[in-house]
């Protein structure tokens, strides 16, 4: 079936010397996993590598079997280009571990425009933005809200955050944030894009993305650490 939508390349991977296999998550039918040969040739100029970078926004036209198999793409052009991304070594940093994080977070071949939607609009704002330090731990939060796994907030006020059943609690489990912990993360819960992103201070940071890191863990079949995070570490040091 010939269709035509926008997509988010997840992750690229080179094949023998000349191809690519390119995973994306599209606005049309969500994950698709596709064929690109001659990658590297200059004679397939509308199959720039460039395009594969990660989390490049395309417009695609392509040829989806829904067989499970490998797909492949008819005409590709950039949705969006970037302005400042690829030249900006903190928003390149956050962007490779990002696309990390979504290549082991999302699994099926279903449709979720919802998802796409928020990864586009999230993308957008980081290129058009200077002030990011937190984008990755909201962007991280905000993603379980599509995934299925948001914190249940109804008892918000007790002390103490539960990792495996996302609630909050006035007794301290064994799979509990301490109290410290918890207060931080509800103060990322409250955050937005455009919050003050002076809102905390580096090692602060540093413990939030590995509380992340844990729930995800906790809430994925299968979800690795990143290869990228000691980078990120390094960044935002």
């Amino acid at each position: 079936m010939l269709v035509k939508t926008k997509a988010i390349v997840i992750s690229s991977l080179k094949y023998q010397e000349k191809s690519l296999i390119v995973k994306c998550v599209t606005q049309s039918d969500g994950l698709k996993t596709y064929f690109v040969p001659n990658a590297f040739s200059a004679k397939k100029s509308n199959q720039k590598i460039a395009y594969f970078q990660p989390l490049s926004i395309l417009e695609i036209e392509a040829n989806h079997k829904n067989k499970g198999t490998l797909e492949h793409f008819k005409e590709i052009k950039l949705a969006h280009a970037y302005q400042t991304i690829s030249s900006d070594i903190v928003k390149s940093t956050i962007v490779m571990f990002l696309s990390e994080i979504i290549h082991h977070s999302i699994h099926e071949e279903e449709k979720n425009e919802n998802l796409f939607l928020f990864l586009e609009s999230a993308l957008l704002w980081l290129d058009a933005h200077d002030d990011v330090a937190n984008f990755h731990l909201i962007l991280l939060l905000e993603m379980t809200k599509f995934l299925g796994f948001y914190p249940d907030t109804t008892e918000m006020d007790c002390l103490f955050f539960e990792l495996k059943e996302g609630i909050f609690t006035p007794i301290l489990g064994t799979s509990c944030l301490s109290e410290h912990e918890t207060h931080m993360f509800k103060r990322l819960l409250n955050l937005k894009f455009d919050s003050d992103q002076k809102t905390f201070a580096g090692i602060e940071r540093q413990i939030l993305l590995k509380i992340l890191l844990t729930y995800y863990t906790i809430h994925l079949d299968g979800f690795k650490n990143p290869k990228s995070l000691e980078v990120l570490k390094e960044v935002f040091a």
